[in-house]
């Protein structure tokens, strides 16, 4: 289960019965990761099996989804 919290963050929930934010601005650097800096086109994000991906190819893993964020 995900959900946008505020500005670049999703809580994701983990199956560990934990709930954790994952900070993605960090991430929005690169070419594919651009179109992401507009809040709009970032709220189009979507589950695609376990991955975070966004209509343009952008994706972050569930791993390091997981290892990155911060409990909420």
């Amino acid at each position: 289960y995900t959900r946008i919290t505020g500005s670049f963050a999703i809580a994701a929930y983990f199956r560990t019965i934990l709930t954790n934010q994952a900070p993605f601005q960090k991430w929005l650097k690169g070419e594919i990761f651009e179109p992401l800096k507009d809040k709009n086109y970032f709220q189009r994000f979507f589950v695609d099996g376990w991955s975070i991906s966004w209509p343009n190819g952008a994706d972050i893993d569930p791993e390091t989804l997981y290892e990155e964020s911060e409990p909420s």
